[in-house]
């Protein structure tokens, strides 16, 4: 049976008449445009594509098999789509909640991939912390809450379902160093928190104050909290200015990295990212494309 990818493919290279605008327009790279290529010359056993100068032509084997594959795309193609008009995802919309960090770095990749695959479909972004999130979910004014948690217990909600997306590890802090060129780089060393007793500290929102104050617990002591922002551009110029120390996690430094600063892991610390729905399969096919449009991004 032949490949609709493949199909897909040729139809491209029909169109456009080189590999390297064919895989433009498919956004695929140029070796997959060759590879799907070659393998729907070995399914079909004929020659469909052939060099002409420095271009490409199709072959009298590729002219007939892109006209009949323009007919097969296309009534699939028109299947799929009277299909996603029935069950909603040509049209409407779906809610996303997501906290600051994770709307800095992997949502809009996700957005971007629920835009190619349902052009029609309305995506509306809140930013919200987690608790938040939840009560926006039990209110029905959220589709999908992007969410963290220290821990991995079960929620308290019996209705809330949590999909796990990325384990995202803390980082502490602190103003840059030198290093001989020959040191590794410090984000993958640990940090040890106990030889920063004396430091004033930056904490952010309650529940990432209170991860702060049960890892320094763990290390033996009691932070000494002199500021309080959760405005990672400004933690990390405070911490830059020699005006304190901090923790953040992974995501909050994908999103936005002071030059300034050096980061070392803290092990044994990690927060758990989730995309939260609340109720039990199947969700709305809206809210399906949504939840795997945010697997794919990561």
């Amino acid at each position: 049976m032949l490949d609709v990818t493949r199909l897909r493919v040729l139809l491209a290279v029909a169109r456009t008449g080189s590999l390297t605008a064919a895989a433009r327009e498919l956004h695929y790279a140029q070796p997959s445009v060759s590879h799907h290529l070659a393998r729907l010359e070995a399914e079909t056993g004929a020659k469909l594509i052939q060099r002409a100068g420095r271009g490409i032509r199709l072959t009298e084997a590729g002219k007939l098999l892109a006209e009949r594959a323009s007919d097969i795309v296309g009534r699939l193609d028109a299947a799929a789509e009277e299909l996603a008009a029935h069950v909603g995802l040509q049209s409407g919309r779906v809610r996303l909640s997501a906290f600051p960090s994770a709307l800095g770095t992997f949502v809009p990749e996700a957005a971007a991939l629920l835009r190619r695959a349902h052009p029609r479909l309305r995506l509306e972004l809140t930013e919200t912390e987690p608790p938040e999130a939840l009560r926006l979910l039990r209110a029905g004014r959220t589709d999908v809450a992007v969410m963290f948690r220290y821990d991995d217990t079960a929620p308290e909600d019996p209705g809330l379902q949590m999909i796990h997306l990325w384990d995202d590890p803390s980082y502490l802090i602190t103003t840059g160093d030198a290093r001989a060129p020959a040191d590794p780089p410090p984000e993958v060393e640990e940090a040890d928190l106990a030889a920063y007793t004396e430091a004033s500290w930056i904490a952010g929102c309650d529940r990432c104050r209170s991860h702060l104050l049960d890892m320094c617990d763990k290390a033996g002591f009691e932070p000494r909290i002199s500021f309080t922002s959760d405005d990672i551009v400004a933690v990390q110029a405070l911490v830059a200015a020699g005006i304190g120390i901090t923790v953040l996690p992974g995501l909050a430094l994908r999103a936005h990295r002071h030059p300034a600063v050096t980061a070392r892991r803290i092990p044994g610390s990690t927060r758990h990212v989730y995309a939260a729905v609340y109720g039990r399969p199947p969700h709305p096919p809206a809210t399906e494309a949504l939840l795997g449009a945010l697997r794919e991004s990561l």
